[in-house]
C-alpha cells in the first residue's frame, strides 16, 4: 500500500478562511445545541469551588465554537451561579491557526467570555489522539465535525481522494483505521472525563444507504484534480498521494464499541441521533437567485475544509496556495450549473462517564 509515502492530513485553511466559509459545520453544530443543554443538566457537579472544566476537542479557528460555548456557559451558570470559575480549553493540532482563534476569543462580538469575568478560555496545541488533559479532569466535552478526521492516512485510494471510493481492499484498510481511531478517541476522552461528566460529539452523518450528501461535490473536485494533472499544474504522483483523512461513520460503527455490554471504557451512550441538515447556501440562493454566489460558497467551503489536506502531497507553501486557488476556481466553474440543494446529515452523540459504585 506504500503507506510510508503518504502525507498526513492538514488543518483547516488559515487566515480565518475556515471561520468565514465553513457554514455547514456551523449549522450542524447548532442542531446539536439542545442535546448540549440536556447533557449539562445531567452532569454531576459537586458543591465545591474547584473550577469547572470544559474541553472543546477540535476547535479549529474558534468561530464555530462560539454558539456551543455560549450555550454551555448559560446552562452551567444556571447550575453554578455567577462566581464559580469555568475553564474552557480549545484543543487542536499544533499547526492550527491559533492566532485567529485568539482573535475570535478576544474580539468577536459573540465571544462567550465577554460578560463573565469568571470564564477563562485557553488553548492547547495537540492532537486529540493524544492525552490533552489530566485524568478525571473534564466536566463537559464538546467535539464538532472533528472526530471524523483520522489520526493517519493508511493507504492510497485508487482513482479518487475519498476513502470510500477505493478498491475493496483499500476501503477495508480505511475502515480498520477508522475503527481503531474511534476507540482511541473514546478511550482518551473517557480517561479525561470526570465521573458523571458528559461528552457531546457532533459528526457529519451518513444515511441508511451510506450517503453523506456531499458525493457530487467530492466527485466534481476529483474531476478538477484530474484536469490539473492533465494541464501540468500538479504531477500525477502528487495526485496519487492526495487522500482525505476523513471517515464519516454509520450509526452502527459509532455504537460498535458499546455493543458488548453497553459500556466502553466507563462511557455509556445517552443519545445517538441522526438529523437532516438544511443547506445554508441553498437558502441564500432561493432568496437572491445568484448562481455564481452559490457556486462560490460551495467551492470556498471545499477549499477551506479540504484543500489543505490535499495540498500536503505538494512541495511547498507557495505551490500549495496556487493549488488551492486553481482548485477553487475549477470547482466553481463546474458548480455553476449545479443548482440543487445539498442534503447532508448530522450525527449527534451524548456520552456519560459512569460514576463508580462505592462498596
Amino acid at each position: 500500500m506504500q503507506t510510508e509515502l503518504l502525507a498526513s492530513h492538514g488543518v483547516m485553511e488559515g487566515g480565518g478562511a475556515y471561520n468565514r466559509h465553513a457554514k455547514v459545520p456551523a449549522e450542524g453544530g447548532k442542531l446539536a445545541l439542545p442535546f448540549l443543554e440536556q447533557a449539562i443538566r445531567n452532569i454531576t457537579l459537586d458543591g465545591g469551588d474547584r473550577p469547572v472544566v470544559v474541553a472543546d476537542y477540535g476547535s479549529s479557528q474558534g468561530k464555530n465554537s462560539l454558539a456551543p460555548m455560549n450555550t454551555a456557559m448559560r446552562a452551567l451558570r444556571a447550575r453554578l451561579g455567577p462566581d464559580r470559575p469555568i475553564f474552557v480549553f480549545h484543543i487542536d493540532q499544533p499547526a492550527n491557526d491559533f492566532n485567529t482563534l485568539f482573535e475570535v476569543l478576544h474580539r468577536d462580538r459573540d465571544r462567550y467570555a465577554a460578560e463573565d469575568p469568571n470564564v477563562f478560555p485557553s488553548a492547547i496545541g495537540r492532537s486529540f489522539y493524544e492525552r490533552v488533559l489530566p485524568p478525571d479532569h473534564v466536566d463537559l466535552g464538546w467535539s464538532s465535525y472533528a472526530a471524523m478526521w483520522l489520526s493517519r492516512i493508511p493507504t492510497q485510494i485508487t482513482g479518487h481522494f475519498r476513502m470510500d471510493c477505493g478498491t475493496d481492499a483499500e476501503v477495508a484498510v480505511c475502515r480498520r483505521q477508522a475503527a481503531q481511531d474511534w476507540e482511541s478517541f473514546l478511550s482518551l476522552r473517557a480517561k479525561e472525563l470526570r465521573p458523571g461528566g458528559r461528552l457531546v460529539i457532533v459528526l457529519a452523518g451518513l444515511d441508511d444507504d451510506g450517503a453523506s450528501g456531499l458525493q457530487d461535490l467530492m466527485d466534481h473536485a476529483n474531476a478538477v484534480l484530474a484536469d490539473m494533472v492533465s494541464e501540468g499544474t500538479i504531477r500525477a504522483d502528487e495526485r496519487r498521494q492526495m487522500v482525505l483523512g476523513t471517515y464519516p461513520r454509520r450509526k452502527c460503527e459509532l455504537l460498535a464499541p458499546f455493543d458488548r455490554d453497553g459500556q466502553f471504557q466507563g462511557l455509556t451512550v445517552e443519545c445517538c441521533e441522526l438529523s437532516p441538515l438544511a443547506d445554508p447556501s441553498w437558502a441564500d440562493y432561493e432568496h437572491d437567485r445568484d448562481a455564481e454566489a452559490l457556486a462560490t460558497k460551495r467551492a470556498r467551503l471545499f477549499r477551506a475544509i479540504f484543500a489543505p489536506s490535499l495540498s500536503c502531497a505538494l512541495g511547498d507553501a507557495v505551490t500549495s496556495h496556487r493549488f488551492a486557488e486553481r482548485l477553487e476556481d475549477g470547482l466553481k466553474q463546474r458548480l455553476l450549473n449545479q443548482r440543487t440543494p445539498v442534503h447532508t446529515f448530522v450525527q449527534t452523540m451524548v456520552l456519560a462517564k459512569v460514576i463508580p459504585c462505592l462498596s
